[in-house]
């Protein structure tokens, strides 16, 4: 066989596997006997000829969980500068849905030179690198046994980063490293101070992991000069080993909380995820126990599947039940309940603290002295009476 038949023959080979002879046909008969437009319009189609994609068995996601992509100076120069100085933030490694809003200060943000909104906006740096030695079901931040050793020029550049931002706000959390003695507590503790030395005017919340119940470690945190200590139940007891990590567990997260309180520390915080099989008890238990080891502040939000390697979302909690859950907690004596499909442990942090807690509302502490919160109202009322106590 020549050279130009062989080439023939490849041609019509070709051919015939890209064309199915009479598909043209085919495909214009269906076309003309199946639904016009009109039965679009009027929304007759027939059903048996939709095609339905993706997972159906899983709710999807509401509009109100959709967020706009972030933009703006201030986002822009935190971002910059993060990668800079080699540092990490929960914001990006957890995917967090606010990261534009937060880091750009709110709405108002995008303005040049808009003093106000950089003082209102939040960043959430990560210490001690992006790889915990835990594996929690729901977060979607690295893990390893054997994470990279600490970096010890982290606590100055994470101060230096603050000083340059001047941000009013700034929360520290971290990955857990189970691998340290202490768990990373001292590094924690030196990077809060350092950053007391540079940045003095920035109120500071530090979300610490549970140290692995080491009391001592919270201690040292909790001496380090900060203003906040957060650390986060993330669900209700009952649904605690299905969520977290096995090292992790309720009852030790509480005593964290607790005994930061008694070290001293103005506020104490945490955070509960809804929609991960929750039940309305729970909740109500949950709280419950919060109040009695005196947590002052708690957020609510909705639970996002990072990944399909993660745990499914029960449920979707609409709007209203957030509102409802707020009220409750304020009513039970919170000093501050923040609750939305979209709020996270440190969202709008800055907002919260500066507008509710530093201007009249905080919890006030005299030598000997302290105050007792029993609702929501007599808490505000007693506060401000404390706080213009010569």
């Amino acid at each position: 066989m020549n050279l130009a038949v062989k080439r023939s023959v490849l041609r019509l080979s070709t051919r015939g596997l890209a064309t199915h002879s009479g598909s043209k046909e085919n495909f214009s008969k269906a076309i003309a006997s199946g639904p016009g437009l009109d039965d679009f319009i009027k929304g007759e189609a027939f059903e048996e000829d939709t095609v339905v994609l993706g997972n159906t068995t899983q709710p999807r996601l509401p509009s109100y969980l959709k967020t706009t992509i972030p933009t703006g100076a201030s986002f822009t120069k935190i971002k910059k500068d993060l990668r800079g100085l080699g540092l990490h933030t929960v914001c990006e490694e957890a995917r967090c849905p606010n990261i534009g809003e937060c880091w750009g200060g709110g709405s108002g943000a995008n303005a040049a030179g808009d003093e106000a909104a950089k003082r209102k906006a939040t960043a959430t740096i990560m210490l001690m690198g992006d790889t915990c030695t835990r594996g929690c079901r729901f977060c979607s931040v690295k893990t390893s046994r054997t994470p990279p050793p600490l970096d010890i020029h982290e606590p100055e550049n994470t101060a230096e980063a603050i000083k340059r931002w001047g941000l009013g706000y700034i929360v520290l959390t971290s990955v857990d490293r189970d691998d340290l003695p202490d768990g990373g507590a001292a590094h924690f503790a030196e990077t809060i101070m350092k950053i007391k030395q540079k940045a003095p005017e920035t109120n500071v919340e530090a979300l610490t992991s549970d140290y692995a119940g080491n009391l001592a470690s919270v201690s040292l945190v909790a001496r380090s000069g900060l203003d906040v200590y957060a650390h986060n139940i993330e669900t209700v007891e009952r649904m605690t080993p299905f969520v977290r990590d096995r090292r992790a567990n309720f009852q030790q997260s509480l005593s964290v909380l607790r005994h930061a309180k008694s070290e001293g520390v103005r506020i104490t915080k945490t955070s509960i995820m809804l929609g991960v099989g929750e039940e309305h008890a729970d909740v109500m238990q949950t709280l419950e126990d919060l109040r009695k080891n005196d947590v002052d502040v708690v957020t609510f939000g909705q639970y996002m599947r990072p990944t399909k390697r993660h745990m499914k979302v029960a449920r979707y909690v609409l709007p209203d039940e957030f509102d409802r859950w707020r009220l409750l907690a304020e009513r039970m004596g919170f000093l501050y309940v923040a609750s939305g499909p979209l709020v996270r442990s440190s969202y709008k942090a800055g907002e919260f603290f500066i507008d509710n807690v530093l201007r009249g509302k905080g919890v006030q502490r005299r030598a000997g002295q302290s105050v007792r919160k029993t609702s929501a109202e007599g808490a505000i009322a007693d506060l401000v009476r404390v706080a213009s106590e010569p």
